[in-house]
């Protein structure tokens, strides 16, 4: 690993937490991705990188499943996936206090509400780069599903309505810490929100027009403009054109390359400034094997290359 970690001490500790879950939206299988992740060979791959991997089996959440948990309004599962993510944010928390990076594979993106809760509970001037297809913005008054993963940015900017069983999510993130890349299909509610809240998003038509290394670079200097401030990226394969990465919920079509994709991990990992990741979305179940192995590859791949992975 050439690259020098500004915040993790030396022997470098990563933790990989796998969350099998699958609550905040409808679609089986997502709870699936994390364990074929780690059947991959994730661990070994990072291990050769030089980090000790620290890997004590996937969170099943058993406790929260058996919940009675009808829909608050409109949202499904608000109950479960607010007991999952508190959980969450307990074990991320308890890893980046004790100087480990953790890596959150998922389950759907509505884990993020725990993973950055945890991550700001540490580092609370820590900056969140958002990699999706999708802003995940919504509040409980622009939600048209009721499904959380399309949510956990709201939540943690403390946008919108106030749901009791979330009262545990404070509002640690503020928009100017917040910058996404890669977004093609936001509803009307969350342009609107994005605009609102003067949130830094570049959709695939900057990507288009600049080129991805200004793009990150632009987005660098938003959020990090010292290349000082400890990252938490949240990187959701739907960010990927389905032609690398078909194997997932909310495929759009018109997203980022293979490369462009590890482009962004690399150029995070130069700063030095990663303190935590999530890899999200990635369901085995939506696609034939060949797609699922190749999606599962460049997941392994793209967190490699956010952990010290070089072409050179």
């Amino acid at each position: 690993m050439a690259t020098t970690s500004k915040y993790i001490p030396e022997p470098r500790t990563l933790a990989i937490v796998g969350c099998p879950f699958s609550g905040g939206q409808p679609r089986a299988g997502v709870d699936k991705g994390p364990i074929d992740l780690v059947r991959a060979g994730l661990i070994e791959q990072l291990e050769r990188l030089g980090w000790n991997v620290r890997f004590d089996g996937h969170h099943q959440f058993e406790e929260f499943q058996a919940l009675n948990d009808p829909p608050i309004g409109i949202l499904k599962n608000p109950r479960l996936v607010s007991g999952v993510t508190k959980e969450l944010a307990r074990v991320i928390a308890n890893h980046v206090k004790n100087g480990r990076l953790p890596v959150t594979l998922g389950g759907d993106h509505s884990l993020a509400m725990g993973t950055i809760s945890g991550t700001l509970s540490a580092y609370p001037d820590a900056c969140v780069i958002w990699i999706d297809a999708h802003a995940d913005i919504n509040t409980v008054e622009s939600t048209e599903s009721g499904n959380i993963h399309g949510m956990p940015v709201s939540f943690l900017l403390g946008i919108g309505e106030k749901v009791d069983v979330f009262s545990w999510c404070k509002p640690v993130l503020k928009p100017e810490r917040l910058v996404y890349i890669g977004l093609r299909d936001v509803d009307a509610g969350e342009k609107r929100i994005l605009k609102e809240n003067k949130i830094k998003a570049f959709s695939m038509h900057e990507v288009d027009k600049y080129g991805i290394g200004k793009v990150v670079e632009m987005a660098l200097d938003h959020v990090n403009p010292n290349r000082d401030r400890p990252i938490h990226l949240s990187f959701d394969v739907d960010a990927l054109d389905p032609s690398v990465a078909p194997s997932t919920g909310t495929p759009v079509r018109g997203g980022l390359t293979f490369r462009e994709g590890h482009f962004i991990c690399e150029e995070i990992c130069e700063t030095g400034c990663l303190v935590a990741m999530d890899l999200m979305e990635v369901n085995p179940s939506l696609a034939d094997l060949q797609s699922v192995e190749q999606t599962v590859a460049v997941g392994c791949s793209l967190i490699r290359s956010s952990l010290g992975e070089a072409l050179l």
